[in-house]
């Protein structure tokens, strides 16, 4: 039973920490470069990364499928030089959480960001600093309570993700099936047991990242 109930748990929490990781990069820098630039069509930038926020899940995993998939030359080319395909493994389970959870992460950095006195930058660069510093020794630092936020929120996202993951990378036990699939199959076949446990896991770790963050803000 140990056995049954951990494997979902560690590959949810396996795939929340790697999407976890691109997702933090990604999403600071974007955030950092739409907080500080101004161009033509921004609007719709952010109009599109922000998508899959209010997208169904089901066409967020049929997208993927589109752009991922054996027959199309993006997934053709990435088994080419992996040798596997991308869909139905864990790493599409990696893609499908980066996907939902990015416009989180991105949006708490720009807005953190976007709170940054200028001026306290512009001093910065006036005592000597270049760019790259002030990102890493000022701007980062004063932003880190919105991308702390962000990131957990990415996390708890990614780790409950279910519907995109679901289409995209399948539910095969012990390879794909993560916490999120494994309770919608175990509440299908009238395992309620598995699922309460498997559900109150999800609740304990999303509670406990989310009363950390509300604790480290105050």
């Amino acid at each position: 039973m140990w056995s049954e109930f951990s494997q979902p748990i560690a590959l949810s929490l396996q795939v929340a920490v790697f999407s976890s990781l691109i997702v933090i990069i990604s999403g600071t820098f974007t955030g950092r470069v739409m907080a500080r630039t101004s161009f033509k069509g921004k609007t719709v930038i952010e109009t599109f990364l922000m998508l899959p926020l209010v997208l169904p899940p089901t066409v967020v995993g049929f997208l993927l499928i589109v752009i991922f998939g054996m027959n199309s030359p993006v997934g053709q080319f990435i088994e080419y030089i992996s040798g596997f395909p991308v869909i139905f493994t864990w790493r599409a389970a990696v893609i499908a959480a980066c996907v939902v959870s990015f416009p989180l992460m991105y949006q708490a950095a720009k807005l953190g960001f976007q709170m940054i006195d200028r001026e306290i930058e512009d001093a910065s660069r006036v005592d000597g600093a270049d760019d790259r510093q002030v990102l890493r020794y000022v701007s980062i630092p004063l932003a880190i309570p919105s991308l702390v936020t962000g990131a957990v929120l990415s996390f708890t996202r990614a780790l409950g993700e279910f519907g995109a993951s679901l289409m995209f990378a399948g539910n095969i036990p012990g390879q794909t099936q993560t916490a999120a699939t494994a309770i919608y199959v175990a509440i299908d076949s009238g395992d309620m047991t598995m699922a309460w446990l498997w559900a109150g896991a999800l609740v304990l770790l999303s509670f406990s990242l989310l009363l950390a963050v509300q604790l480290i803000r105050k």
